[in-house]
């Protein structure tokens, strides 16, 4: 078990580790013991029944949420011609395709929160799978990353307003930022139940029986803070 300080501890003394909040109460405890000198990201941290290994069990998706994530987002587009021109219009920080592609590849330079791309140039967008993959920045169909040009001024926006990815881990986790410590809370509230509704939604037909073990929320410096499941899969801000 990791060590922590005497902060982090006293803390911990807060949370009682055997009681399931509810979400009002649970986001509550975590924005009081947020008390970092910077602005903590609040977190879900949802424990699946689902088994990565299975084809059929995978969930990954976009949600937008309402209150935002409190975050500036970096926006690579990678697109040719009249694509690009239209991303550039639409706010992208970064609009290229081969200048780009290189600038990765030979500078290792991830400058960039998130990468979208248009169909026509994902063959060689295909050769960053290595560098970008790893790092959950690749383009893809699912992450709603990989989109038509006429599409692109509404996903840089919603990106740009609070569009967050979620995904199945290979230990059948998901971890997905919800806001700032420094939201109220109903901000995140709002954005919890934006969240729980696309898991909801994502559930796969296969799957029978339980589908979300255990819920946490926690913030980046904070102990987590566990969740009454029932609630948070029907919780609405």
């Amino acid at each position: 078990m990791p060590k922590h300080g005497k902060k982090y501890n006293a803390k911990a003394q807060t949370v009682d580790r055997d009681t399931y909040y509810a979400p009002r109460d649970a986001l509550a405890l975590v924005k009081q013991n947020a008390q970092a000198n910077f602005d903590e990201t609040v977190e879900v941290h949802l424990r699946t029944a689902l088994d990565p290994r299975q084809a059929d069990q995978q969930i990954r998706g976009v949600v937008n949420l309402p209150a935002g994530t409190g975050k500036q987002v970096r926006i690579l587009v990678f697109a040719e011609g009249d694509a690009a021109r239209i991303a550039r219009e639409a706010g992208a920080d970064y609009v290229g395709s081969d200048d780009l592609i290189a600038k990765i590849q030979n500078e290792n330079w991830l400058d960039f929160d998130v990468a979208i791309a248009v169909p026509q140039v994902m063959s060689k967008v295909g050769r960053l799978g290595r560098i970008l993959g790893t790092r959950g920045l690749m383009p893809n169909p699912k992450a709603g990353t990989i989109v038509q040009p006429d599409d692109l001024p509404r996903v840089i926006r919603e990106t740009r307003q609070g569009r967050v990815e979620y995904r199945l881990d290979r230990t059948g986790n998901v971890h997905v930022p919800i806001g700032k410590a420094s939201f109220t809370v109903d901000q995140l509230m709002e954005n919890l139940s934006a969240l729980m509704d696309a898991i909801t939604r994502a559930k796969p037909a296969s799957l029978r029986g339980t589908y979300i073990r255990r819920i946490t929320v926690t913030s980046t410096m904070g102990p987590g803070v566990r969740v009454d499941v029932g609630q948070a899969m029907g919780t609405r801000a």
